[in-house]
C-alpha cells in the first residue's frame, strides 16, 4: 500500500492511497465467492455458478463491494501509520475503478486538530469588578424565607378582604350558556393577585362565607381562547372559605428552623453565601474576559467536526439537566438543527479556548501532579459526603480520569495566565451602565 499525505489547510489533510494489484485481486475474488453462495441463476445450483457467469451477472456489485472493502481495510490503517489524527469521519472524495491486474487508488480528506503555537498570552490587560455587597440583599433573602414558610389559616373576618385567599366554586356563562372549561370547585384565589379575569377579584371582595353572587366580567380582546375573547360573561360564584396568610415572626426561633442558632447567625450565613455567590460571578466574568482576550490575540481556524462533537456534549448535558426537571428539548421547542444553530458560536469558543490552554500548557511545561489529583478526590469526597474509596472507584474509568485531569490542567493554566495578566479592579456596572454601552455600540 502506497500512501501520500498532503496538507490542504492547517485543519485538513488529503490522503492518496494506492492498494497493490494482488490485494485487489484477492478482495475481488472474495467478493465473487460471497455472491456465489446466494446467487440464484436459472440452470445452476447455488454455489455452483461458473465465475464467468457471475462476472456477467454480478460484476458491478462485486466491484462495488470490493471498493468498499478495500477502503475500509486501508483508510484507517493509513491514518494510523502516518499519524493522521482525524477529529471527524474521513470523507472519500474520489475513487478509481477496479481493473484486472491493476492497483486501486482513491483519495480521502480528513479534518485534523490544528497545531497551535500560542502567542501574546502574558501581560493580558483585564478588568475585574470589585466586590461591593449591598446588605439589602440579606433582607430580601430573609423575606423570601419568610414567604416560603407562610401558612394559610382561617381568617377572622366575616367578609373577604383584599389579599385574602378565598375558596370558591364557580360556573361561567355567556348568553346564558355555560362555556367549556369555565367551571371549577374548591378553587383557591388570592384576591388582589390579578391572576383572574380583570374585574373578577374586585367583585369577590366583600362576599361572605356561603354567599352566592353573580360576577359580571368582560374577557380581554387578546384573551388566549378566541371563542371567549371580548365576550361578556357572568360567573355564578359560591364563596366557601376565607383564609389569610400567617407570616412567621422573624426571630431566633425562626432562625433555628433554618438551621441557625440565632437570627444574627442566620443573617451572617446568608451574607456569607450571597458574598460567595457574588464572588463566584465576578471570578467567572474575569475568566470569560481572560478567554476573550486570549482568543482575540490568537485567531485560528477550527474543524467543523470538533465543533459538532462539542455541540453533542452540550446537548447531552443540557438534556440531562432538563430530564432531572421533568422536561426535554422538545418541550422547549428545540430540535437538533436549531440547537446547533443557537449554540454553534458558544461551542466554537469553548473548543478554541481548550486548544489554546492545552497549547500554553505544553509551551510552559505545566502539568498536573498526582498529588493534585489525589487532593481533588478528597475534595469531591468531602463536598458530596461520599467515602473516598468510592470516589476513587468512579475515577478508575479512564474517560472520567482523563476528563478530571484535563479540567485540572486548564485550571492551572488559567491561574498561570491570571498571575501574568494586568488586572484592573473596576466599579460594578449597573444595568443602566450596560444599556448605555450597548447604545453607544449601536450608534458607532
Amino acid at each position: 500500500m502506497n500512501v501520500t499525505v498532503e496538507d490542504l489547510s492547517p485543519i485538513k489533510k488529503k490522503l492518496t492511497i494506492e492498494v497493490n494489484a494482488d490485494l485487489v485481486a484477492s478482495e475481488l475474488d472474495g467478493a465473487f465467492k460471497k455472491i456465489a453462495k446466494t446467487a440464484n441463476i436459472k440452470g445452476f445450483r447455488k454455489g455452483k455458478v461458473p465465475k464467468q457467469i457471475l462476472e456477467q451477472q454480478y460484476g458491478p456489485k462485486a466491484h462495488y463491494d470490493t471498493i468498499g472493502s478495500l477502503i475500509n481495510n486501508s483508510l484507517y490503517k493509513a491514518m494510523i501509520d502516518h499519524q493522521v489524527e482525524a477529529v471527524s469521519q474521513p470523507e472519500v472524495v474520489q475513487t478509481g475503478a477496479i481493473e484486472k491486474g491493476q492497483a486501486f487508488s482513491y483519495e480521502a480528506e480528513v479534518e485534523v486538530r490544528p497545531e497551535i503555537k500560542a502567542q501574546h498570552y502574558t501581560g493580558l490587560e483585564l478588568e475585574k469588578e470589585k466586590l461591593v455587597f449591598d446588605d439589602s440583599a440579606v433582607d430580601q433573602q430573609l423575606e423570601q424565607m419568610l414567604q416560603s414558610k407562610v401558612q394559610l389559616v382561617a381568617a377572622p373576618s366575616d367578609s373577604a378582604r383584599d389579599n385574602d385567599t378565598v375558596v370558591i366554586d364557580f360556573t361561567g356563562y355567556i348568553d346564558g350558556e355555560a362555556f367549556e372549561n369555565g367551571a371549577a370547585q374548591d378553587y383557591q384565589l388570592e384576591l388582589g393577585s390579578n391572576s383572574f379575569i380583570p374585574g373578577f377579584e374586585a367583585q369577590v371582595v366583600g362576599m361572605k362565607r356561603d354567599e352566592e353572587k353573580d360576577v359580571n366580567v368582560t374577557f380581554p380582546e387578546a384573551y388566549g381562547a378566541e371563542s371567549l375573547a371580548g365576550k361578556d360573561a357572568v360567573f355564578k360564584v359560591l364563596l366557601k372559605e376565607i383564609k389569610e396568610k400567617k407570616i412567621p415572626v422573624l426571630d431566633d426561633d425562626f432562625a433555628k428552623e433554618m438551621d441557625a442558632d440565632s437570627l444574627e447567625q442566620l443573617k451572617e450565613k446568608i451574607r456569607d453565601n450571597l458574598k460567595a455567590q457574588q464572588q463566584q460571578q465576578i471570578d467567572s466574568q474575569l475568566q470569560e474576559n481572560l478567554m476573550n482576550a486570549l482568543l482575540e490575540k490568537n485567531p485560528f481556524d477550527l474543524p467543523d467536526g470538533m465543533v459538532t462533537n462539542q455541540l453533542m456534549y452540550l446537548k447531552d448535558s443540557f438534556s440531562q439537566r432538563l430530564k432531572a426537571q421533568g422536561m426535554s428539548l422538545e418541550m422547549l421547542g428545540m430540535n437538533d438543527e436549531n440547537f446547533n444553530k443557537t449554540y454553534w458560536d458558544m461551542a466554537t469558543q469553548q473548543v478554541k479556548g481548550e486548544l489554546l490552554l492545552d497549547a500554553i500548557a505544553k509551551q510552559e511545561q505545566i502539568v498536573v501532579e498526582e498529588a493534585e489529583v489525589e487532593q481533588k478526590f478528597a475534595d469531591f469526597a468531602e463536598q458530596s459526603n461520599t467515602p473516598l474509596a468510592q470516589v476513587k472507584k468512579f475515577f478508575e474509568n479512564d474517560q472520567a480520569l482523563r476528563g478530571l485531569k484535563g479540567q485540572l490542567l486548564q485550571e492551572k493554566v488559567s491561574a498561570f495566565l491570571l498571575d501574568k495578566a494586568v488586572v484592573t479592579e473596576v466599579e460594578p456596572k449597573s444595568p443602566a451602565d450596560g444599556n448605555d454601552s450597548e447604545d453607544a455600540e449601536k450608534e458607532s
